[in-house]
């Protein structure tokens, strides 16, 4: 009878130890989704990867030239296409003319396409304001300064609230 008691205490101890490694391993799934893998910081922060082919955040107290930017519900940026110089940096003032939340975010067309995926699994997530995005409330105006550092080419800029992206809520920045 000892012996049964024993061998249901170790059944016990062994589901706790398989429970415990179980929900540890969800934790750091759900940590490396949301906030510990790169471009994930507090809340949902992009930087690394989307941003370092861009450039980097600009001084929001550096001269920079303005470039007004209008999010809507049509799912559209307007203008959808901007010209930067290299090395420039840019004051985006990027208001919100629409009835929903929308956002403004840096990176490849690839890059952005991805994380506009991850947005749909995690729509309660949002983007960390000051790195290479802004989020705007309806009806309300913010502000993005990014230092566009590389060299010429064509990137991207999108809204990734689930479902705008896809809506084809995108547009571009020629660095030339």
């Amino acid at each position: 009878m000892e012996r049964t008691n024993l061998n249901h205490i170790e059944d016990i101890e062994m589901r706790a130890i398989v429970f415990a490694a179980a929900a540890l391993s969800g934790l750091a799934a759900t940590a490396q989704i949301a906030g510990a893998s790169p471009g994930h910081g507090g809340g949902h922060a992009q930087e690394a990867g989307e941003a370092a082919a861009l450039g980097q955040p600009g001084d929001p107290k550096a001269r920079a030239r303005v470039i007004e930017l209008t999010m809507n519900d049509n799912m559209r940026f307007t203008p959808a296409k901007v010209m930067v110089l290299p090395g420039e940096t840019v004051k985006f003032v990027v208001k919100n003319a629409g009835a929903v939340k929308h956002e403004m975010v840096l990176g490849s067309a690839a890059e952005l396409k991805e994380h506009a995926e991850v947005m749909k699994k995690f729509p309660e997530m949002e983007h960390e304001a000051g790195k290479n995005s802004i989020t705007v409330a309806p009806g309300e105006t913010g502000t993005l300064v990014w230092q566009f550092t590389k060299v010429k080419g064509e990137y991207d800029f999108g809204c990734l609230v689930p479902g705008h992206f896809d809506a084809g809520m995108v547009g571009k920045v020629l660095v030339r």
